[in-house]
């Protein structure tokens, strides 16, 4: 009799950086770890964010008997409120992720429709045929936990984002003693976080910003703007530390920045002294030198706060000379340039501005390579599966293992949608699954795919061409010369003769052949020849018919 296999279906984090969401299945019951969301690449154009492919799931809604979330950043919380729609399961979290996950669903209209759990590190709960005991890991955001998952086949080790912080700010460091302990009881395979494997020695701890802070705060002549993400709630306690110690006081600014600190506050995680915070209106009527300011746009997104002051459109203040901006994050791979951009504007606007490549404001929250091996070596696992991470991170996090002592035959590097199958003696990639990106763009979801990607895209880079034809709808002869506008294309003194040109062929053509077959096709394809060999450009062409 065939052994029911352990089956592990990434369906996102493996391949990029973001969208974290892994699924485990013993005899059709499933257990997810993680949803989150991913940042548009730039090429994406109007797309807000990107979620996983959530069709396997979907098609197993009443088999998925838990979710569990391993922490709080929105790449693996982000899309918790999409799969909520679409599976009815109970959620498991420590109690500033829950607290995270109850600010983002009650945005989303589900907070009273979710059954969510609080779990402590050390616990262990059971979830279907899954034991899943919660180990603390140190990250750049308190409550981070691993996983350890005892199934029928043996025990599951699942990292999620974890560094070796001997002295994080929280106090509170990783479980080495969870680790060996797991290791003595046998690990069947080590699932484990490749997103710094390209980094070598180890990664430093999270009080390099405290001194980083410190020179800022002694330094800066005026207003203190300091961007984060929202969930970072170790980085607002930093700030609020520093805030202190050099008489300033602290404002957030965004609806997401003040619901988390309310929310971190109420639970204990971030501990504000009477009388330091203050609201946005309040900070802009001080003097500069007495105020800092919290907000989101680290990453550079347009409609991010951080955003609107480079480009000068945010209503309730403006950048101005003297003020100094820290962007306390690190470029999401792929996001380099909207950073980048946003950095230089604004510089341009006056601002004297600090970011990772020049100040030490910002270390990552992720293990570097001397890290994953000293978990491979605490866990000793049988099998090991690098995830979260682009594939050259979980190459080369493979080739880590491999010098380890794991045998080649014993490392599997997968990719989302992947399905990957254990049954004790051997681990082998079977079917692939749906795993596509799915784009969020306003309140759609899913309606925009490759083809409206590629369309989007043509029109940022080439513009559009739009003619309107008015024919006579018995004879179908042509009653007032061709309407031709243009939009991206050229200049409107540029395309003047161009299109009178395009005009009197359009004219000729209508007039030698009548209107007949399919009209708007043959002009648009007499168009396109006719832009393209005139200026070896390709505009989108859009080809309209009036009949009166």
């Amino acid at each position: 009799m065939r052994q029911i296999p352990l089956r592990m279906i990434p369906l996102g984090g493996l391949g990029e950086v973001g969208k974290n969401m892994m699924v485990y299945e013993y005899d059709g019951v499933c257990l997810v770890v993680d949803a989150g969301l991913m940042f548009p690449e730039n090429y994406m154009l109007g797309v807000d964010y990107i979620i996983p492919d959530l069709q396997y799931l979907r098609d197993r809604r009443r088999q998925v008997a838990g979710i569990v979330i391993t922490h709080g950043h929105e790449d693996h919380i982000g899309a918790i409120h999409h799969l909520l729609e679409e599976v009815t399961a109970p959620v498991y979290a420590t109690p500033l992720t829950r607290g995270l996950l109850e600010v983002k669903l009650a945005r989303n209209g589900l907070l009273s429709k979710t059954q969510l759990n609080t779990v402590q590190a050390g616990e262990m709960v059971a979830i279907g045929p899954f034991q899943v005991e919660f180990f603390h890991v140190c990250h750049s955001i308190p409550d981070g936990v691993g996983l350890g998952i005892q199934t029928p086949l043996g025990l599951i080790v699942h990292s999620g984002d974890y560094k070796f912080d001997h002295t994080p700010v929280d106090n509170w460091p990783s479980d080495y003693a969870k680790l060996a302990e797991f290791s003595q009881r046998g690990v069947l395979a080590l699932l484990a976080d490749s997103t710094n494997a390209e980094r070598p020695g180890w990664t430093p701890s999270e009080r390099v910003v405290d001194a980083a802070f410190e020179q800022v705060f002694s330094e800066a002549p005026g207003r203190i703007i300091i961007a984060s993400f929202a969930s970072l709630i170790s980085r607002m306690q930093q700030v609020v530390n520093a805030a202190e110690r050099h008489g300033r006081r602290l404002a957030f600014a965004g609806t997401s920045m003040i619901d988390n600190a309310k929310m971190a506050r109420k639970l204990g995680y971030l501990d504000i002294p009477e009388g330091l915070l203050v609201n946005l209106d309040q900070a802009l009527s001080m003097p500069d030198h007495d105020v800092v300011i919290m907000c989101t746009g680290s990453q550079g997104e347009p409609s991010s706060i951080l955003g609107r002051l480079s480009v000068g459109n945010y209503r309730s203040f403006d950048i101005q000379p003297g003020d100094t901006v820290v962007l306390s994050s690190h470029p999401i791979p792929g996001n380099e340039e909207n950073v980048y951009r946003t950095i230089n504007r604004l510089f341009q606007r006056g601002a004297n501005v600090l970011y990772e490549a020049i100040a030490p404001v910002h270390v990552s929250g992720h293990a570097s390579q001397e890290e994953m091996k000293l978990l491979i070596n605490l866990v000793r696992p049988k099998y090991f599966i690098p995830i979260h991470g682009e594939i050259r991170h979980l190459k080369r996090h493979a080739y880590l293992a491999r010098q380890l002592g794991i045998p080649e035959e014993n490392i599997l590097i997968s990719e989302n949608g992947q399905v990957i199958e254990l049954d004790g003696q051997s681990i082998r990639a079977a079917e692939r699954v749906p795993a596509a990106y799915v784009y969020v763009d306003g309140s759609g979801v899913g309606d925009v795919g490759p083809d409206v990607m590629r369309e989007r895209e043509a029109l940022g880079e080439n513009g559009i061409v739009l003619v309107n034809l008015t024919l006579d709808e018995k004879s179908g002869r042509l009653l007032k010369e061709p309407q031709i506008r243009c939009h991206g294309f050229m200049l409107n003194g540029e395309a003047e003769t161009l299109m009178e040109t395009a005009r009197q062929r359009i004219i000729e053509k209508l007039t030698k052949a009548g209107a007949n077959g399919n009209v708007e096709k043959q002009v648009e394809q007499l168009m396109r020849t006719h832009l393209y060999n005139e200026t070896r450009r390709s505009p989108v062409v859009f080809v309209t018919v009036s009949r009166v």
